[in-house]
């Protein structure tokens, strides 16, 4: 059975997209901690990020990259973080979040809220920058 994000992916669930290309796919995380917090996925199913092969590892944190310039342009912050923690959703899954300080990084917090359009606006911001 395929995992929530390979749904996504694939477009049977609807996501936030910001991005993809062939190997990844990159959307906003519907409980964020912050304003443009991103998830990139590759679009084949992987649980645990260092079971990946050397290549498609450097070429997803490659993407990452290019999704987090573009997440501080179009959200400044000091710093984009990432995250990889796989415990939630059994698929590689990177998190960037917009950052001001150490804090900003603290998925303990409480989720931020937004509409369906401002989802939808953030995304869009964030795509504009690519």
């Amino acid at each position: 059975m395929a995992t929530l994000f390979r749904k996504i992916a694939l477009g049977e669930i609807p996501s936030y997209k910001v991005c993809e290309n062939d190997d990844f796919f990159a959307f906003l995380d519907i409980n964020p901690i912050a304003k443009g917090h991103v998830l990139v996925i590759p679009k084949i199913e992987i649980d645990y990020i260092f079971d990946m092969d050397d290549d498609l590892y450097a070429k997803l944190l490659v993407y990452a990259k290019q999704i987090a310039v573009a997440l501080k342009k179009a959200y400044p912050c000091q710093k984009v973080g990432m995250a990889v923690i796989g415990l939630d959703v059994n698929h590689v899954h990177v998190h960037l979040v917009p950052m001001n300080s150490s804090g900003d990084l603290n998925f303990g917090k409480d989720k931020l809220k937004f509409s369906p359009e401002e989802f939808q606006q953030i995304a869009a911001n964030i795509a504009a920058e690519l």
